[in-house]
């Protein structure tokens, strides 16, 4: 640049910026909320509730991701090898928003079969569920467990949580809504009563 040319004018500095939120205008504006659209793959409930801060208050902007197996406990994916008996209706993989009016999400979905574990185990009924919100780099890896379940004495997963934050991971039954059971999940993202997450 010679001395006679004018000088670029730059741009001023923009101040930091956290994560998102950009979920309800990009990844979540055809949500995928029913994960069982034709009913075959198991008994259909819904899991609903709230993502909140370390201060308690909602979260409006979050997005909630869920990947399970059906209500035989078989995932539809290559690595599974009973994949190919997974009702062609099921998805087994769900996409949702927070509501920013109520700060609830619900995800219509069936009830998982238990899944083979490694050496032998067996893993209790779960949704493995990852959760994206303002300020994350990165999402966090939990799961979800039913409350009451028989297998969830013997869950590897679960067991191997301290006894006093495992019912961070438990969903509770919650009545029901059009003749499904539901089930309340509620994220905790720190603070008192913080959902355990685990490494994905």
């Amino acid at each position: 640049m010679s001395a006679t040319e004018p000088t670029p004018e730059l741009l001023p500095q923009t101040p930091s910026q956290t994560v998102g939120p950009f979920f309800h205008y990009a990844l979540t504006e055809e949500p995928i909320d029913r994960l069982d659209p034709d009913g075959q793959a198991g008994q259909a409930i819904v899991v609903h509730g709230t993502v909140r801060d370390g201060a308690g208050d909602l979260v409006r902007d979050a997005m909630i991701e869920v990947w399970q197996a059906d209500g035989g406990g078989r995932y539809r994916h290559p690595a599974d090898g009973r994949s190919a008996d997974v009702p062609s209706s099921f998805i087994g993989f769900g996409r949702v928003a927070v509501a920013k009016e109520t700060g609830e999400f619900s995800v219509t979905t069936v009830m998982p079969g238990t899944v083979p574990g490694r050496g032998g185990t067996v893993q209790a009924p779960h949704l493995n569920v990852h959760v994206f919100a303002r300020g994350l780099l990165n999402h966090l890896h939990t799961r979800v467990y039913f409350e009451g379940a028989a297998a969830n004495d013997a869950d590897p997963v679960l067991t191997g949580v301290p006894s006093e934050r495992r019912h961070t991971l438990l969903a509770r039954p919650d009545g029901e809504q059009d003749g499904l059971r539901r089930y309340r999940f509620d994220v905790v993202l720190q603070g008192e009563g913080e959902t355990v997450f685990f490494d994905a």
